[in-house]
């Protein structure tokens, strides 16, 4: 592991992590509570004594926060932390509903747009990419990981989603707003085009967004 941060370091590049506090909350039903882990909490839930005394009221800082105290353990704290995947399904277990989807999705896009930052690295902005745009219908594994979509396969949103919250103005919201309704117009054209073209224009939807 320490190699690979080493030529993260080397070369500039951040390391990159999924955080999904769904699947804690999931297999810990009465140990975590829902509040914690949608960022509905006002005071602190878990105190944890790393490099002083760090205070969390959201599983997802706490979650980050474990990579970035491994991270720094290995002598790289310089290096920044990207989360390339976080979200909460829709359906397909019991905490898996349509509001605390909202909940949770709404709430990580506050969260990171208010540059608050983690714990251990207060006051910075943490890159982090909501999965997904599109539930699946065919995939593979537990009926949740279908559910992971801001909208249906009809194209009809699953929820609302507000990208721009009151208190905050900025490029950033731009930015996320862009970079949805280009992944939604890309995939769409994928979903419209003949069935021979659709195996090369998925392969490059996959390399622009993954």
């Amino acid at each position: 592991m320490s190699a690979i941060l080493k030529f993260l370091r080397d070369n500039g590049s951040p390391f990159m992590a999924h955080v999904y506090p769904h699947f804690s909350s999931k297999h810990s039903v009465g140990s975590i509570s829902a509040d914690y882990a949608l960022f509905r909490s006002t005071s602190t839930v878990v105190s944890l004594v790393i490099d002083g005394s760090l205070m969390y009221n959201n599983l997802f800082d706490a979650l980050v926060d474990t990579f970035i105290a491994a991270i720094d353990k290995l002598g790289h704290s310089n290096i920044p932390i990207v989360i390339t995947e976080s979200g909460w399904p829709s359906a397909g277990n019991a905490v898996a509903t349509v509001d605390n989807a909202r909940t949770y999705n709404n709430n990580l896009i506050k969260h990171v747009l208010s540059n608050a930052g983690t714990p251990k690295r207060p006051g910075t902005t943490i890159e982090t990419y909501i999965f997904a745009l599109f539930n699946e219908n065919q995939k593979a594994g537990g009926e949740e990981e279908r559910h992971f979509g801001l909208f249906e396969t009809n194209k009809t949103p699953v929820y609302p989603v507000v990208f721009q919250p009151e208190s905050y103005r900025g490029l950033n919201v731009v930015y996320i707003y862009l970079t949805v309704v280009y992944n939604v117009f890309l995939k769409l054209k994928l979903l419209q085009a003949p069935p021979k073209q659709r195996r090369n224009r998925a392969l490059l939807v996959h390399n622009l967004f993954y």
